[in-house]
């Protein structure tokens, strides 16, 4: 293990906004494992773990499922292994698995936007109504 500082999962929930609940499932689905546990039990996280779990939070408001975080950490994982890192067509396929995942979140994203703008409107919409309806009730 590295000599990086370990955090307890309190501070890795504060950290990452998601709940201790949410990290203990995450870990009992194999998406994210504490790098050590204390002498008494408690799972340790470093500061690699907890950016692993801000890409899977990310990818959540995405609606990508455990499978697909899954898939993209892995990929990740082995995009940045440097025991046995990927060569030639191995690191072609991954990079190319990357970027699909790249194009579906950027398509998400866009509907997300369009989405979003429809709901402003739709808010913008009641203030003038209930403005207008202040004015001639006044």
């Amino acid at each position: 293990m590295t000599d990086q500082r370990q955090m307890q999962i309190g501070e890795v929930a504060e950290r990452t906004g998601l709940s201790l609940r949410t990290i203990r499932h995450y870990e009992e689905v194999g998406l994210v494992i504490p790098s050590a546990r204390s002498k008494g039990g408690f799972r340790l996280y470093t500061e690699t773990d907890v950016e692993r779990l801000m890409v899977i939070r990310r990818m959540k408001p995405l609606d990508f499922s455990l499978e697909e975080m899954r898939d993209l950490l892995d990929i990740t994982d082995r995009l940045a292994a440097t025991d046995d890192p990927p060569a030639g067509e191995e690191r072609e396929r991954l990079r190319e698995r990357l970027d699909s995942y790249r194009k579906v979140a950027d398509a998400r994203c866009e509907t997300l936007r369009a989405r979003l703008e429809m709901a402003e409107d739709f808010a913008a919409t009641l203030r003038r109504r209930l403005q207008a309806d202040a004015r001639s009730g006044a």
